[in-house]
């Protein structure tokens, strides 16, 4: 990498004591693993509205059908200045490259947030933090995720993949984005796109192969539809058939042996018996051995730093 992400994060996750109790949620992955690479800004929502350390809870409270944020018993409410703050920096942001929320909280929950009832009977785990909400809203292209799911290797890998993905984007786009730009960059990704969403690699090729839109245009149309591709989860059965169309490019360089060998490692993955890492490991040994630029240029092969050990664990 030339030069670190830029990653927003809620303060709480980075290991700053500002929660309700003077705690913090660190992420042990962000601030060890991820740090070497990337520079976070942090944000409390809480904190940035003037609520004090230590504070008295808040949670979100559905009335009417209007979800509000305010303490239990319904005082010191605070829905508009954290929306408003979600809004101020919503429109901030748009040089990061990714953002990791804290979970289930009533302003930074990307999802399943608890909403209580107004009389204290019950609640629903269908909430959005409004301080999430707003970002989200303001930049729905970038990678965005929660500290607890980055607990999954799965998960983990697949936001971190979006968070370099997108950050090539944003550099192609600070260079001055041309036709030929953009088709570049799209041959680099076809084999990624191919390992997360197969439909989606057939219609990115014919957005580009086709399209008589203008040019900005093309590119927004291009990269909603790419991120929205790899927001979706690669499978041990997409990765294989990735696999198996790189073992392709070596069928005239292979002898019989080598073959097999790679086949025999492509299945054993397949088949939940090796990780991700050992038949990519053989197939840039092959690649080395025997180059071919194209193949060298696939993103698939280096989606994101080795020193992660993201694609371990799978």
């Amino acid at each position: 990498m030339d030069k670190k992400l830029n990653i927003g994060i809620s303060a709480c996750v980075m290991g700053e004591n500002v929660r309700y109790d003077s705690g913090h949620k660190r992420s042990q992955f962000c601030t060890e693993a991820l740090s070497e690479f990337a520079n976070f800004k942090a944000f409390c929502p809480e904190v940035a509205i003037g609520l004090p350390i230590p504070r008295p809870t808040i949670r979100q409270i559905i009335k009417d059908n209007i979800i509000t944020v305010s303490r239990p018993d319904g005082s010191g409410d605070v829905t508009e200045k954290l929306t408003a703050y979600g809004k101020q920096v919503g429109e901030q942001i748009s040089h990061l490259s990714g953002f990791i929320f804290c979970a289930k909280s009533p302003s930074c929950g990307m999802e399943r947030v608890k909403v209580h009832h107004h009389h204290g009977k019950g609640s629903e785990s269908n909430g959005v933090g409004l301080f999430a909400r707003e970002v989200m809203k303001a930049n729905p292209l970038l990678p965005a995720e929660e500290n607890g799911r980055l607990n999954d290797a799965v998960i983990r890998e697949n936001f971190m993949t979006r968070v370099f993905t997108y950050q090539k984007w944003l550099d192609l786009a600070a260079s001055g984005i041309t036709k030929h730009k953009l088709i570049q960059f799209h041959s680099e990704q076809k084999y990624l796109v191919m390992s997360h969403h197969i439909e989606s690699y057939r219609q990115l090729g014919t957005l580009l192969g086709s399209s008589d839109l203008a040019l900005d245009e093309l590119a927004n149309q291009y990269i909603a539809g790419l991120m929205e591709a790899l927001k979706n989860k690669a499978s041990r059965k997409s990765h294989t058939n990735t696999l198996h169309h790189l073992q392709g490019y070596f069928k005239k360089q292979l002898d019989h042996a080598k073959r097999q060998e790679l086949t025999e490692q492509i299945d054993a993955y397949r088949l939940g018996l090796t990780p991700l890492l050992v038949p990519l490991t053989l197939i840039k040994h092959y690649l080395l051995e025997f180059p071919n630029e194209y193949l060298k240029q696939q993103a698939y092969l280096n989606p994101h730093p080795k020193e992660l050990r993201l694609r371990y664990g799978y």
